[in-house]
């Protein structure tokens, strides 16, 4: 299957932020608080979000389409760093990589860090950073296998519920 990426403008952010939405709930639904999530993907991911995001130039927001009707399955997140670690000029965050579960196992995924990855180096970026939950084995096999390490911990407020992340990072 051959998936459309292409970078958001601000008139995508309400289809990001309904990925954005329908993702993190699938991701965290049965973990986390049902109320938790909703609160936090309504702080964290609203179209408004996703808007200042796209007309930041510090920031790129890439939005994955389905190839049969162009209906928003993933979306990834380049921006500045807001992490625990000693920060370099050439650091860049992965804020946020996710697929709907229509595009499991169907290479998106890949292809988005991909396209990540090129976007970074083309801002001149040396090192890919990012934060997973340390309890999503699944996410962490494919950061691994994507070149990632361990650079650190964080702990990371979700409503009540405090989780305990991994940070990864990968030279460009």
């Amino acid at each position: 299957m051959t998936w459309r990426l292409r970078r958001a403008s601000p008139e995508d952010a309400p289809a990001v932020a309904l990925v954005a939405a329908a993702s993190f709930l699938t991701t965290f639904a049965g973990i986390l608080d049902g109320a938790d999530i909703v609160a936090h993907v309504a702080k964290n991911s609203s179209a408004e979000r996703f808007a200042a995001w796209t007309n930041d130039p510090a920031s790129v927001v890439t939005l994955a389409e389905h190839p049969d009707g162009a209906a928003p399955v993933g979306y990834t997140l380049l921006t500045t760093p807001d992490l625990p670690l000693t920060i370099g000029a050439g650091d860049i965050e992965l804020r946020r990589i996710y697929t709907l579960p229509a595009a499991y196992g169907s290479g998106l995924g890949q292809a988005m860090m991909m396209r990540a990855v090129d976007d970074a180096r083309a801002m001149g970026r040396t090192r890919l950073l990012l934060g997973v939950y340390g309890g999503n084995d699944r996410a962490r096999r494919f950061y691994e296998r994507q070149g990632f390490a361990i650079a650190g911990r964080r702990q990371y407020r979700v409503g009540a519920t405090l989780c305990d992340d991994f940070i990864y990072a990968r030279a460009l």
